[in-house]
């Protein structure tokens, strides 16, 4: 296994080894004290989750305890995963309370176990990323349906009353149990959904509040009704597990077909969940990655042992996985310790558990089905235009049910796909006889009517410049554009095309169709590093690529660029100063689509601004501001930071000694410290390492703010109101930039529809107060790119 420079094992490409060998190295013994303490912590969550889910599907309660045990113990063993926490899981629920209702709880076993297998036949076929195909729309807005659908069934339960055959009828039935039940069963369901609710917020007490709100709320409830004497329907275990198993058993003929969709629907939503759940906790830890097939196969083996034994099928479950790691687990250890304890706990204390109240386990997965409507999620998509399809999909669940509403939904995302791959914009602007037409988007037949159009309006002779700005251009729009062209060219007129993507149309003329989406080499790519364009040799010395980049510049761009550089060549009037770190992956005119002479940009580790008066002084970045501020007389100046920050890692793990080989490094760095203090560094400490440097770039860029106050010249124009401060954040892995607003959030750049008009007026506008300066000063949060 290869390792990064710090030591942490990085994933590679599997080879004859395969994924075998990459899991079973992974470390169970490298994290004892943190495993176990987690452990402990997801052992707490977990409880009275199983037992509230085992209800929701309406199996036996022992059965979310034996899915709990197995998933921790066998999922962790099998799985590819270091710190993914398998279980029960609530996007389940409706299918196997179906599956009860329909065959039986022995048969569902049987569902359980065969839909293992399944998934242990695709992991060994290596298709677990197909799993992802599925619009994360969709997911999303299935586990949401099947949130209000939990939700609307266990309201009846809190209620004291039992679930309706559908969520339509449990709409229908609520007013009359709101009506006519107040018995002690509601305080008690009541009591749980308001400790749920007010435990994360309570202020102080922050010890306290690292015990999970779904253990202080179930013991509360059962604390409160059994001091109360209350009568309330309790958990009830049976008094020996091993009489009591009950197994998978064999189907009636008639039913073989039902059971048959119901191991390919168990199967497929609990590998998509269980997929998606450890991708999107690897973003939590910087461990070794997930081996998606190898945790593909490790679910299988935990369903089918869990369907032999009587539990409820399995999934990754994101609630334990994310405690898991916030609690301190990085290796597999933690979820096998977690299965332990739960099986050592009902084993020597289940008289404790049969206290718990139906009702308040009812409680915890109202709020926990309420839950699963993930507003972020939300946001996120309506971002990219999907929230339709998290709402369709949502809707179909709640009316319909799970493997309908989860057909509609990738309906959906199939139609907006369809739509988004053949859009196309046409684009018409005229100055002194000249037309500009840019055609943007996929051009296929279905957009040849639209550009049609617009070309034939063109008048008679003129000269025409068209952008073809397009990823595809199938036969039917080559053959609508070419003969156009001809026709305007025997007319008189002149056509000058220009392929900024792919050169479509110069080798559709030249007999020589591109091959699907295939990215030719040169233009086709120019924002892509070397290594991923062709033409280029990465094994080449660093001066072989820097020639091959010139070359390739003067062969595609440089004619181009004559007529823009020629208007440049004497004067620059740059739109901002622009200071961002000198890191490779950062490129400015990329991330602000900013051109020759938009930019005046300076370059440094960690993007810092040492203060005018600060020790030690550095003329180079002090002279690059006031010559941009003074001189250039920008209206902007953006500072921009960057997550993987090496800069912000160096200052959380200190600078080191400033008289090694690297002291002038640390020298630099020390500038640093101001932002550090900002971040609050001993909370940085406690933090997951992602979040830490996240936390710290971002406060990083505020403080560089502060400082560049100290030079007269920038608050100066401030307080004038010529000059604009705005903060900004690269993500490296969304590769999306994120702005600083006058909340002193960072927040993704708003669509266009989202953003708010441009003023009437030009010039440079009154901006709000720093983040963090107080209202005396005047800088800019906004954000706006240059």
């Amino acid at each position: 296994m290869r390792h990064d420079a710090q030591g942490t094992p990085t994933p590679h490409q599997e080879g004859s080894r395969g994924p075998l060998h990459r899991i079973r190295s992974l470390p169970l013994l490298g994290n004892v004290p943190g495993d176990v303490a987690a452990s402990l912590v997801v052992f707490l969550v977990a409880v009275p989750l199983s037992l509230g889910i085992a209800v929701a599907s309406g199996a036996p309660l022992i059965a979310g305890i034996v899915a709990a045990v197995v998933g921790g113990i066998v999922g962790a063993v099998a799985g590819g995963s270091a710190v993914q926490v398998s279980g029960p899981a609530a996007g389940l629920t409706i299918i196997v309370a179906d599956l009860v209702t329909s065959y039986g709880w022995r048969v569902t076993c049987l569902i359980t176990l065969l839909a293992g297998m399944v998934q242990i036949g695709l992991g060994a076929c290596r298709i677990a990323r197909a799993a992802l195909a599925v619009s994360p729309a969709v997911v999303h807005g299935m586990l949401a349906g099947v949130g209000v659908t939990i939700a609307l069934a266990q309201l009846h339960v809190l209620l004291g009353g039992a679930p309706q055959s559908s969520a339509l009828a449990n709409i229908a039935e609520l007013p009359r149990r709101l009506a006519d039940n107040h018995t002690p069963a509601v305080a008690v369901g009541v009591l749980t959904v308001a400790v749920l609710l007010a435990w994360p917020r309570l202020p102080g007490l922050r010890r306290l509040r690292r015990l999970p709100a779904a253990l202080i709320a179930v013991t509360g409830s059962t604390a409160v009704a059994a001091a109360a004497g209350w009568d309330v329907e309790r958990v009830d275990l049976p008094e020996s597990p091993v009489t009591a198993w009950s197994g998978p058993a064999l189907p009636a003929t008639g039913d073989l077909h039902g059971v048959a969709l119901g191991v390919v629907a168990v199967a497929l939503v609990a590998s998509v969940e269980s997929l998606l759940c450890a991708i999107a906790v690897d973003r939590l830890h910087e461990g070794p990655r997930v081996d998606l097939n190898r945790e593909l196969v490790g679910q299988g083996c935990a369903n089918t042992a869990s369907g032999a034994l009587g539990g409820l099928p399995i999934a990754g479950v994101v609630v334990r996985s994310t405690t898991n790691v916030r609690a301190g687990g990085r290796t597999p250890l933690a979820a096998m310790l977690h299965g332990v304890w739960i099986l050592v706990f009902i084993a020597v204390f289940a008289h404790a558990v049969e206290l718990i109240p139906l009702a308040s386990l009812a409680g915890l997965l109202v709020v926990i089905g309420l839950q699963m409507v993930n507003l972020a999620h939300l946001r996120d998509l309506r971002r990219h235009r999907e929230a339709g399809i998290y709402a369709g999909a949502l809707l179909a669940v709640v009316v319909f049910g799970l493997l309908e509403g989860v057909v509609i939904g990738f309906a959906l995302s199939m139609l907006i796909s369809l739509r988004r791959l053949t859009r196309v914009s046409v684009l018409t602007e005229e100055r002194a006889g000249r037309w500009h037409i840019v055609v943007q988007g996929s051009l296929t037949f279905l957009g040849v009517p639209r550009v049609a159009h617009v070309l034939r309006n063109v008048p008679v002779g003129a000269h025409v410049d068209l952008d073809l700005h397009v990823d595809f251009m199938d036969h039917a729009a080559f053959e609508s554009i070419h003969s156009w062209r001809l026709d305007h060219e025997r007319t008189g007129g002149s056509v000058d095309i220009d392929e900024v993507h792919e050169n479509w149309y110069e080798q559709r003329t030249r007999q020589a169709p591109p091959e699907g989406k295939t990215a030719p080499s040169g233009l086709a790519r120019w924002w892509a590093p070397w290594g991923m364009r062709g033409g280029f040799d990465a094994a080449a010395p660093p001066s072989g690529l820097l020639l091959s980049g010139a070359r390739e510049y003067h062969a595609s761009t440089a004619g181009r660029m004559q007529a823009v550089m020629s208007r440049l060549a004497h004067r620059q009037r740059p739109r901002a100063l622009f200071i961002t770190c000198a890191d490779s992956r950062v490129v400015p005119n990329l991330i602000t689509a900013s051109g020759p002479g938009d930019l005046f940009t300076l370059r440094n580790i960690g993007n810092l601004v040492p203060p005018r008066s600060g020790e030690p002084s550095d003329d180079s970045v002090g002279a690059a501001v006031e010559y941009a501020v003074a001189v250039l007389d920008v209206p902007s100046v953006v500072v921009c930071g960057h997550s993987h920050c090496g800069a912000m890692k160096a200052l959380l793990e200190g600078t080191g000694d400033p008289d090694s080989e690297l002291g002038q490094l640390g020298r630099w760095l020390a500038h640093g410290g101001t932002s550090l203090a900002r971040a609050d560094h001993a909370r940085l400490e406690s933090a997951p390492a992602p979040e830490a440097m996240r936390t710290l770039s971002q406060a990083n860029v505020v403080q560089q703010l502060e400082n560049l106050l100290t030079y007269p010249a920038v608050r100066r124009g401030v307080e004038q109101g010529r000059l604009e401060l705005s903060g900004m954040y690269y993500d490296l892995e969304s590769a999306e930039v994120h702005v600083l607003g006058a909340d002193g959030a960072f927040a993704p750049v708003p669509t266009a529809s989202e953003a708010p008009e441009a003023p009437a007026r030009s010039g440079p506008q009154p901006t709000a107060p720093l983040p963090g300066t107080g209202g005396g000063d005047a800088a800019a949060a906004s954000g706006r790119t240059p």
